[in-house]
């Protein structure tokens, strides 16, 4: 276990891109929703991006941006969340020259539609863009070009996952995802979630591919878990199906709607 913490450690400490200008890299938290918003960066060319950004925190998101003396290339989601609206929409007015990005297949509007196997490059770094449906049929993983760390979303979470009972969520599709997009990567890669309820920040891909109480089952035992949650409806998802646009005009008119 020393030897493996000593790897993990190791790692976090090598983000270095060819010159050996370590990535910046910043995890925030929303405490309403629970998500884990990121900000990498270029400590050399100062191009950014940042993940899975939300709404009522893109204020402190882009003050981070300025103190730290980035530009903010992209507001990247991995996939429409149901549970906060994207920050997307207002970083684009806050920090002008962002692009809100986001999968075709999520079905939103976003100045930039990805897809699986597209780069997203920020300075000399780039995120892989790999498509991992289940939790919605939009999802995307992002993995840093060293294969280092991996931006999950809501496919994989610290010892558990996106549940899969609306948003045309599918549990044997997140399922396969998980195992041959995610757990495919070296094992002492870094995963950051879009969420934790727990207080957890950070895991590997050996961890969970060993200690995930949901991931370790057959595929038939995990869609049996899965189809037994009973989970309540996320208590904003009427708001955020509304505005599903990543644009802040419509996130504007999505509030608007909803507090007549």
């Amino acid at each position: 276990m020393a030897g493996s913490a000593l790897r993990v450690a190791g790692r976090q400490l090598s983000q270095y891109s060819e010159s050996g200008a370590p990535i910046l890299l910043r995890q925030m938290f929303e405490p309403k929703s629970c998500t884990y918003t990121y900000l990498l960066g270029d400590r050399e060319s100062r191009e950014a991006i940042l993940i899975d950004p939300v709404l009522e925190t893109a204020h402190r998101d882009a003050q981070l941006v300025k103190e730290l003396g980035l530009q903010l290339l992209y507001a990247v989601n991995t996939h429409c969340h149901a549970d906060h609206i994207t920050g997307s929409g207002l970083l684009r007015s806050l920090l002008p020259g962002c692009q809100s990005v986001i999968s075709r297949l999520s079905g939103a509007q976003a100045d930039m539609h990805i897809e699986d196997g597209d780069p997203i490059h920020f300075g000399r770094f780039a995120l892989e863009t790999r498509a991992s449906p289940g939790h919605t049929p939009g999802c995307v993983t992002f993995v840093l070009h060293d294969h280092s760390m991996a931006f999950t979303g809501d496919t994989l979470l610290i010892r558990g996952c996106g549940r899969t009972d609306f948003q045309q969520g599918c549990a044997k599709t997140l399922y396969h995802s998980v195992h041959e997009k995610i757990f495919t990567l070296p094992g002492d890669c870094l995963i950051y979630p879009a969420h934790d309820y727990h207080g957890l920040t950070v895991s590997t891909v050996e961890e969970e591919r060993t200690l995930n109480p949901r991931l370790t089952l057959s595929c038939e035992e995990f869609v049996k878990v899965m189809s037994k949650l009973n989970l309540p409806k996320p208590q904003q998802i009427a708001t955020c199906l509304v505005g599903r646009n990543c644009s802040a005009a419509a996130q504007k008119g999505a509030r608007r709607s909803l507090s007549r």
